[in-house]
């Protein structure tokens, strides 16, 4: 294995089942210590248990490698600080953010609580935004950093019945976007993975029912592990199902020049222009345009 995390400390949220335990699992084995968090809740975030992530740590330490395990909630900033204070008293550095954790409360918009949107939003946006808050300035002081949000085509493209879930996964992808820049100059690369897997988040939805086989969470670790490599790209989300890795960006077209005497009008007469993707610009076109 070329790819390896000697004298490297991984944290991977939400790592007690599921895609955070294949991520952990292999980082263990690549040589990583690593911090298995997990609260050890239902799907929909209630109840706790510690024991999820003490048997992945478990698993880890009996393959040979060294891991922790940690309950935390990330939607607990206190929670968060304290495991972070508690791995930089254990091993001094934190290198790996792969924030994973989770939690789904589907409904559609009509029938959808707030209390369910803002659980969502809480675990899936602010729990990866406290712990990188957490882990920022360690990174920053040690001039390195790879961070991975785990985005998904829920938030890239929609899905029925999940308003709360997609706001969130598309909001870690404009997070993604801005710290790319702003860790650029320290050596941290933030990217984002956006699985399909059958875990228990996904089996009761529509099409997994008999795809555990084929979208093994286990497939979508190899993009994950290479994102957290010293030669990972920055700002770029790549998708896994299944054994197809492919790439996702957000893209604008030349689109048209109306001046600044347009009128709702010359958007209708000029609507199939604008809205045309077909020759689009990419971040670095984007960026070079406007100067």
């Amino acid at each position: 294995m070329s790819i390896r995390f000697e004298n490297r400390v991984a944290i991977v949220t939400g790592a007690g089942g599921g895609l955070g335990k294949q991520h952990a699992l292999e980082l263990g084995r690549r040589g990583a210590k690593v911090v298995v968090n997990d609260l050890g809740g239902d799907v929909d975030g209630t109840g706790g248990s510690a024991s999820a992530a003490e048997l992945v740590a478990a698993e880890i330490e009996e393959a040979g490698g060294t891991a922790i395990a940690n309950g935390a909630s990330v939607s607990d900033l206190q929670s968060v600080q304290a495991m972070v204070a508690e791995v930089m008293e254990k091993w001094g550095q934190i290198d790996v953010l792969v924030n994973n954790a989770g939690i789904l409360r589907d409904k559609t918009f009509a029938k959808l609580d707030m209390e369910n949107w803002h659980a969502v939003i809480d675990v899936h946006l602010n729990g990866s935004a406290n712990v990188t808050k957490c882990v920022w300035p360690i990174m920053v002081e040690q001039n390195y950093g790879r961070i991975v949000m785990t985005t998904s085509t829920s938030g890239l493209f929609g899905n029925f019945g999940q308003s709360n879930y997609g706001a969130a996964k598309l909001g870690l992808v404009g997070f993604m976007n801005t710290l790319r820049y702003e860790g650029a100059k320290y050596n941290i690369h933030t990217n984002s993975i956006a699985p399909i897997a059958a875990t228990r988040m996904t089996l009761n939805l529509p099409g997994f029912e008999e795809s555990a086989e084929r979208l093994a969470p286990e497939l979508v670790t190899p993009a994950v592990i290479y994102l957290c490599s010293e030669r990972a790209p920055n700002g770029h989300i790549i998708q896994a199902a299944g054994g197809r890795y492919y790439s996702a960006d957000v893209r604008e077209n030349a689109g048209v020049d109306l001046g600044q005497q347009a009128s709702a009008e010359d958007i209708e007469a000029n609507i199939e222009t604008i809205l045309d993707m077909s020759e689009n610009l990419g971040a670095k076109e984007r960026n070079a345009s406007s100067g």
